[in-house]
């Protein structure tokens, strides 16, 4: 087995990079390291909570083909990025406070959660559960 310790950063490809950092930073996110983006190289993006985020690009096809979540046509790979906070309430009221479209609310045991979408299409998660794991994951 090898020993995994963490994710240590996820990667989303965008098509305009001041657009998409500007929507990351509005959720914390920090920009760290600005490779050459028109190259295919990361911004490399913070968050206090310790998530990290390279920002690639730039996207050369359309969005016709994203794989997403909430999408009835089902694709093979990543469908989205969840993010634990303390009060969905709170993460509710923010996202519509900067025009961002909540696209989906769901709940599955003590999970409470919505869906929105970046300027690309790629969908993130917001969770609320009250402890560590939600009942969901334990076993």
């Amino acid at each position: 087995m090898i020993n995994i310790q963490k994710i240590d950063h996820v990667g989303i490809r965008v098509h305009e990079e001041k657009r998409s950092v500007s929507f990351y930073e509005e959720f914390g996110f920090v920009v760290e390291g600005n490779g050459n983006f028109l190259r295919g190289q990361p911004i490399i993006m913070r968050h206090p909570a310790g998530i990290v985020l390279n920002v690639l690009g730039p996207a050369n096809q359309p969005q016709a083909k994203n794989i997403l979540q909430d999408y009835d046509e089902k694709y093979a790979g990543i469908t989205h990025i969840a993010l634990k906070v303390e009060s969905l309430q709170e993460a509710e009221d923010y996202v519509k406070s900067k025009g961002i479209a909540i696209t989906e609310h769901f709940a599955y045991g003590d999970v409470k959660a919505f869906f929105i979408r970046d300027p690309d299409g790629n969908v993130l998660e917001f969770d609320e559960y009250p402890e560590s794991f939600p009942s969901t994951r334990k076993g």
